[in-house]
């Protein structure tokens, strides 16, 4: 199985709800998120591609347009949180990317969730 990677990056704010009042994530707080979509693909393309990384420049215009400098809460039906999110990226780029098997979500240097089908 070939396995390939892509980061982007996106800054924004979020309130997580059902917390206790003084739970620091109950507050308005922000993050400079890491996403990372995994492809993997049992066969390589012509080339020896999973897929060309210049093709998931959809991924990065959507994080850019939708995500960045944002309030989460607005944009995100369920709470905001690293692993819903997680899950609900890879709903919508799973559409374009069927080689797409996890979205990966980091909101400091030592946490990340991850949604895989």
């Amino acid at each position: 199985m070939y396995t390939i990677t892509k980061q982007f990056t996106f800054s924004a704010s979020h309130q997580l709800t059902g917390l206790p009042a003084n739970h620091q994530c109950a507050r308005l707080h922000g993050h400079n998120y890491i996403v990372e979509a995994v492809l993997q693909a049992k066969k390589v393309d012509a080339v020896g591609f999973v897929r060309d990384y210049g093709e998931l420049s959809y991924i990065g215009n959507y994080i850019d347009a939708v995500l960045d400098h944002k309030h989460l809460n607005d944009l995100f039906e369920c709470n905001p949180t690293a692993e819903n999110m997680a899950r609900v990226l890879y709903d919508k780029f799973v559409v374009q990317y069927p080689e797409l098997v996890a979205i990966r979500i980091s909101e400091t240097t030592k946490t990340w969730a991850e949604y895989r089908k």
